[in-house]
């Protein structure tokens, strides 16, 4: 049967139309691609979950949630759940110390900072945890950066020696100062917003159990380079935070950090510790976000 010319393109653009709606509808219901029985099957990355991102979910439902996806750890959740946690066959990947507001960077802080850190340091051993959090704490008028330097350093060797002798790490956390969007995303005025002045600190306090936190999100909002970096401080990383730019959401296409090349690169490193997912899910399916970042990292 022969057609004429306007009715092959009435036939193409009706198709394009249908073509271009199914696109639309992928796009606006990214959870419809995530496959409902994905578990954890290759392992090279050790994958952990932040407890606070997914609240008000309890902290043992999410819990059950790794344990069925195949997620190895969490953190992020209150001392008093560990227990729990870990009979559900989870390790705790990271405790807290001195939180990020009031740090090391001035002195005042320091007995404060100390004490929290050596007793994090007994907790973290207690749950069988390799590190314990800590920050440069919030810039302060008065204090300027070198000076802050000179306070943050000297109140770590002075702690680290309790982390050494318990053979537990104590993990610099960098924070983007850029975002001022949501109390979460983003920490303006926080004094360790760049991850190379992170690694320079580190490299003063002098020891082996002092490392950095490497968080994704974070590095690229300030920094960028990402996997460059990574190759470049591989041997000081303690411990990895995930979370999609910009917005801190899931690690999908709608976002810039392409997390399956990131986490080849950090199994090509070597690195054997934990890859925490610490990003605020958008879905509606909070679990379902989970699976789906967790696939993103399973490579």
């Amino acid at each position: 049967m022969r057609h004429s010319r306007r009715e092959l393109l009435r036939g193409s653009i009706s198709a394009a139309g249908v073509v271009a709606l199914a696109h639309t509808a992928s796009a606006q219901l990214p959870e419809s691609g995530v496959a409902a029985d994905f578990k954890v099957r290759n392992g090279r990355i050790r994958q952990s979950v932040m407890g606070w991102c997914f609240k008000p979910m309890p902290a043992l439902e999410l819990a059950r949630a790794c344990r069925d996806i195949g997620i190895q750890g969490i953190e992020g959740i209150s001392r008093d759940d560990y227990p729990a946690a870990r009979k559900l066959g989870l390790k705790i990947s990271l405790v807290g110390s001195h939180g990020f507001k009031r740090g090391p960077l001035s002195r005042d802080n320091h007995v404060f900072c100390i004490e929290q850190l050596k007793e994090a340091v007994d907790v973290a051993v207690q749950v069988g945890c390799p590190s314990v959090i800590t920050f440069t704490g919030m810039r302060q008028k008065g204090i300027g950066d070198e000076q802050a330097t000179k306070n943050c350093v000297a109140c770590w060797k002075a702690a680290i020696g309790y982390a050494e002798k318990k053979k537990i790490n104590f993990c610099l956390e960098h924070l983007n100062s850029r975002d001022d969007s949501h109390p979460m995303k983003g920490h303006p005025g926080y004094f360790g917003d760049d991850v190379d002045h992170c690694v320079d600190m580190i490299k003063q306090v002098g020891s082996p159990n002092m490392k950095l936190l490497f968080d994704i999100y974070h590095v690229q909002i300030m920094n960028g380079d990402v996997i460059r970096r990574i190759r470049q401080y591989k041997d000081l990383i303690g411990h990895y935070h995930t979370a999609g730019n910009p917005g801190r959401g899931e690690l999908d296409d709608t976002q810039e950090i392409n997390y399956p090349a990131v986490m080849r690169e950090i199994v090509k490193t070597g690195y054997q510790g934990f890859v925490a997912q610490e990003f605020i899910p958008t879905w509606n399916d909070k679990v379902k976000a989970l699976r789906h970042g967790a696939k993103m990292c399973d490579v």
